[in-house]
């Protein structure tokens, strides 16, 4: 797959998962309609993180000439949504809340920021 394809793959579950967040952060939350829609937000942030993988680092440094800080991100995602899960599990809904806003903040509003700066680069 081109680094063009994956660009639009990435848009096509990025976008929507910013959406999603961002909804949620506003409505009720422990409803149906929260956990409905916190399952598809989380569904669309591993495929973005899983996507994002296979796209190379194009600015700064560099391991094996493809991975950069950026990917820390996806890193952030696939270790936050399994300890936003379990803690909400187990009745921990503070640590919930913190994982799930930190995923939001980090993943998709620091990454975008920082993918819109250097977009023109």
């Amino acid at each position: 797959m081109t680094y063009i394809q994956l660009a639009y793959l990435h848009l096509a579950t990025v976008v929507p998962a910013f959406f999603l967040g961002t909804y949620i952060l506003f409505i009720r939350k422990g409803t149906p309609k929260h956990k409905m829609l916190g399952k598809l937000y989380v569904s669309f942030m591993l495929a973005t993180a899983f996507i994002t993988l296979f796209m190379p680092a194009v600015v700064g440094p560099t391991i094996l000439n493809h991975f950069g800080f950026i990917h820390l991100l996806s890193v952030l995602v696939f270790v936050t949504v399994p300890l936003a899960i379990l803690a909400i599990r187990k009745g921990d809904v503070g640590a919930h809340k913190r994982h799930m806003l930190g995923m939001y903040v980090g993943a998709l509003l620091i990454a975008g920021s920082l993918a819109m700066m250097l977009k023109d680069g």
